[in-house]
């Protein structure tokens, strides 16, 4: 047997013995006839066999005490112990308010109608329905609802340390594709531009021509492949090389055999415009080396009071653009986002023949002090667009909208957690607001059994004289049932009709058929 299993009937077998206690304790206690001993076992029994179904059948369980009530009342102490139980247990409402409904009526019906009882005694019995079975199953409701609602929080924190693991995995992966898009990139086109110059060299032996063109070849292929993996791996977010500028750029397309003129107006730029323009210059410089091969390039960076502007230029190619793969255009989108993260603009489209990229990043509010490197290169976070991290720098949200807890769309584990926590309070409001309408409904439907026939208001008691027979004074057909204390031989009792247990207000004592004495009863 498993160790959670020896426990969970370890806990039933104490529950019995809790509740079978008052039930031997009224049989067995001096003086005790041995006819005791066959409904003491019967009631035990009884008690046993709601404990074994009350996990599965919490209900039948408490329909079983309830009959086992009526024949020894030692055993409505269980009810409540039943009534919570069934309320912890019991996935639905539904079935629960019928079961006590059916009690109700049930009991009513053979009290009121078949065994003739006093309404003060149906009373009493629903009262104790009421406050023994149906407050205890709410308050076990109430008790599930807050373990569900446990669970959820639970799973909402779990979910949300997923998303952010999640987040921070693919944060990395965002800056390892474009670390291998900016760097690899950038240097494989810069090869293959190499080896297209080298294979049209004129002086060159048809061996190494040939050599030359499959190097050119494979680099083409290689780029392609690099695109491959960074088509897996990529979010458009940036790690940058440190320390680079736009002129370490062009001197290095200038050494790969690019014709590139510089013009640049970009000292002490704040290192957010800097690395801006440095990332628009070699996007820019990359497509021009792969795509117009051989064609001059014109790098103009322009700083103005407010903004710094970066245009790349380049003529049409003379030759047509080197043999390979069709260009994807996912690093002008890239460095279009980067442009607009910081506030600017960027456009990219043909111009006479050749190919332009211009670049508006504003100079307001940039700060000396970011940092170089980071997620999104340092872009600053601009209202409305992106989600700072801890760091302070923009965090380009990947889950936004994707029905991640606590980003975009709510996810289930949020979902949950809010039905979990409107169950509650409905639960609560209900724990509270049901026992005070059903004990008001109750008092409702008593207050008539109880007044019918029986009111004798203070007029009439006022017009009651004493020695008159009893025949002559006109009281009402029933009678109030008499105090705890003050009931005597001869004597009668009546109530005004005060709301809403009609408690008895007057005393009327005969002898020989006469009125001898009336008075009111201290309330």
């Amino acid at each position: 047997m498993e160790p959670r299993e020896r426990q969970r009937r370890a806990g039933d077998l104490l529950l019995w013995a809790v509740l079978a206690a008052p039930v031997a304790y009224g049989r067995l206690t001096p003086p005790w006839h041995a006819d005791e001993l066959p409904p003491l076992a019967a009631a035990l029994a009884l008690l046993g066999t709601a404990v074994w179904i009350g996990r599965r059948w919490p209900l039948v369980a408490v329909l079983a005490v309830v009959a086992g009530s009526l024949v020894d009342g030692n055993v409505v102490f269980a009810i409540p112990v039943f009534g919570y139980l069934a309320g912890r247990r019991s996935d639905r409402a539904a079935p629960a308010a019928a079961v006590f409904a059916a009690i109700a009526v049930t009991g009513s019906v053979l009290n009121l109608g078949l065994l003739g009882t006093e309404p003060s005694t149906w009373f009493l019995l629903s009262s104790v329905l009421l406050f023994a079975g149906v407050f205890p199953w709410l308050l076990g409701r109430l008790r599930r609802q807050h373990r569900a609602l446990a669970d959820a929080g639970l799973r909402h924190t779990q979910a949300e340390r997923r998303a952010e693991v999640e987040r921070v995995r693919l944060r990395e992966r965002a800056r390892i594709a474009q670390d291998m898009h900016d760097s690899l990139g950038h240097d494989l086109s810069l090869i293959a531009l190499r080896a297209g110059a080298l294979e049209l060299a004129p002086d060159l032996s048809p061996a190494h021509r040939a050599a030359a063109g499959e190097l050119r070849a494979s680099v083409a292929a290689a780029t392609e492949r690099l695109h491959d993996v960074i088509g897996v791996l990529r979010e458009e977010r940036t790690l940058r090389p440190p320390g680079e500028t736009v002129a370490d750029v062009v001197d290095g397309a200038r050494d790969a055999g690019m014709t590139v003129d510089l013009r640049a107006d970009d000292a002490d730029l704040p290192p957010l415009p800097a690395h801006a323009a440095q990332r628009v210059v070699r996007e820019a410089l990359t497509n021009a080396a792969r795509y117009a091969p051989g064609a001059p390039v014109t790098v103009d960076v322009a700083r103005a009071a407010d903004a710094v502007t970066v245009a790349v230029v380049n003529a049409p190619p003379p030759a047509g653009p080197l043999p390979g793969p069709p260009s994807h255009g996912s690093g002008l989108l890239a460095l279009r986002e980067r442009v607009r993260l910081t506030g600017g603009t960027l456009d990219a489209g043909p111009r006479d023949g050749g190919w332009a990229v211009t670049a508006r990043v504003p100079l307001v509010g940039a700060d000396a002090g970011l940092p170089a490197t980071g997620l999104l290169d340092g872009a600053r976070v601009q209202p409305g667009r992106a989600d700072a991290g801890a760091d302070g720098v923009a965090d380009a949200d990947p889950f936004a909208g994707a029905g991640v807890p606590g980003r975009g769309e709510p996810g289930d584990a949020a979902r949950r957690l809010r039905e979990a926590r409107r169950r509650v309070r409905r639960s609560l409001l209900v724990a509270i607001g049901a026992p005070a309408g059903l004990a008001l409904v109750l008092a409702l439907v008593y207050y008539p059994l109880a007044t019918a026939g029986a009111v004798l208001d203070r007029a009439g008691y006022e017009r009651l004289r004493l020695g008159e027979p009893r025949d002559a004074l006109g009281l009402p057909r029933r009678q109030a049932d008499p105090p705890a204390t003050g009931a005597a031989p001869g004597c009668e009792f009546y109530t005004d009709g005060n709301f809403p247990f009609a408690q008895a207000t007057w005393r009327l004592c005969f002898a020989d058929g006469r009125l001898v004495s009336k008075e009111q009863i201290a309330p």
